[in-house]
């Protein structure tokens, strides 16, 4: 077999080629500390570390997505915390102003102080996060979400918007505390409705409860309640309601059961005289600011604190406080588990990245040691080839003439 001079010099430029692109990939390897830097290098571990790398940056985030989330509802469980203890100095003051060894003057100053108070609380419903966004204002973050009308009322314009972050492929953690869960919305104390006591009131009596327990015969709308003199040494209770034209039922008033009209059922405790009378109008909800509200009004409203009607409706309005301070921490201990769950979240997210990274770096990290031994092979059979091409390449038969 005939071996061309053209032929000799294709195989020996072949050859160093291949020896030159074995060490240049080599050097590549060692430069980037990475034994796989294109695909062409290992293309099955390139798959895998291409999986890998999205894994991680997945990961990363919802670490970034944890991280917002629990500056948010760190916050909120912060303002919250404060709110619940002014709350809790204002129903103090309250009980303070029940005293009836009060003055006038003296309530001034306890109403005077409590109007500061409430205030305050509504500076911290209406905090603001670091990009001066509302925390407590649902979705509409843009607009303080708590305000007083022109009637003195704390009005909520924001909504019950929740926003949520991804924390986790399929999960979501809320980020915030919407201003009417947190401050307007906790249940009536009460029932379902609310109680007006008339200022003529002399009797020493209070509606403890006033809900609706048979939704087949109730009917919606306010009832006047009025006591009188039954002839007998006893009182009859005389109810009318709204409608036109108004329906009265007259019974006779026993303590110890309760009043039941139109699917109402309303318990009066204590000792209504002849003339007496109450008024109840639905009230499913009440406001923690709406309550101080009332009570402030009530001490700056010279002794009325120290009637019948007033101590009853001062009742009301302490239970009232009780379910409002309840609404918070149920907001509060929701954000507790909130911070608890994105902790577990984190913890984790760090193993899991911790396990991609390591099957990451035996994927694509290079052994050095074995790199520098293939690399000095590498140049070895390079200097070789190149070394015998030059001999070869250089043979004519004139040497042998």
């Amino acid at each position: 077999m005939r071996i061309s001079t053209g032929q000799m010099f294709q195989q020996n430029t072949n050859s160093i080629l291949e020896k030159q692109s074995a060490t240049n990939t080599i050097m590549a390897q060692i430069s980037s500390g990475k034994k796989v830097n294109t695909a062409g290098d290992d293309p099955v571990a390139a798959i895998g570390i291409d999986n890998l790398k999205q894994k991680n940056a997945l990961v990363d985030q919802f670490v970034k997505n944890i991280d917002y989330a629990t500056n948010h509802i760190q916050q909120a469980e912060s303002q919250l915390g404060q709110a619940d203890s002014l709350v809790g100095s204002m129903k103090e003051s309250v009980l303070r102003g029940i005293n009836g060894s009060m003055t006038s003057a003296e309530r001034q100053v306890i109403a005077d102080d409590m109007r500061q108070s409430l205030e305050q609380l509504m500076s911290i419903a209406n905090t603001k996060d670091e990009s001066g966004n509302y925390i407590f204002a649902g979705n509409k973050t843009n607009s303080a979400p708590f305000a007083f009308d022109n009637n003195g009322d704390v009005v909520y314009s924001g909504d019950s918007g929740i926003r949520k972050s991804n924390v986790a492929a399929g999960v979501q953690v809320n980020t915030n505390v919407p201003g009417d869960a947190a401050f307007m919305n906790a249940p009536n104390a009460m029932g379902d409705y609310g109680v007006n006591y008339s200022s003529s009131q002399q009797g020493d009596f209070v509606v403890s409860s006033a809900k609706i327990t048979d939704s087949t015969t109730y009917t919606p709308g306010s009832y006047s309640f009025s006591f009188a003199d039954d002839g007998a040494g006893g009182l009859n209770i005389s109810v009318t309601d709204s409608a036109v034209p108004p329906v009265t039922t007259v019974t006779a008033f026993d303590a110890s059961v309760p009043v039941s009209v139109s699917g109402i059922v309303v318990k009066v405790d204590g000792e209504p005289q002849a003339g007496d009378s109450f008024s109840i109008e639905e009230v499913a909800e009440v406001s923690i600011f709406d309550t101080f509200s009332k009570a402030i009004a009530l001490f700056e409203s010279g002794n009325d604190a120290q009637t019948p009607a007033g101590q009853a409706e001062l009742a009301q309005l302490l239970n009232n406080i009780d379910s409002g301070v309840n609404q918070m921490s149920q907001q509060r201990s929701l954000t507790g588990n909130s911070l608890k769950v994105l902790q577990q979240y984190s913890d984790n997210h760090t193993d899991e990245k911790l396990i991609n990274t390591s099957a990451l770096s035996k994927l694509e990290d290079l052994d050095f040691a074995s790199a520098i031994t293939e690399f000095e092979k590498q140049q070895l059979a390079l200097s070789a080839a190149s070394s015998l091409f030059s001999k070869v390449s250089s043979t004519s038969l004139f040497d042998y003439i």
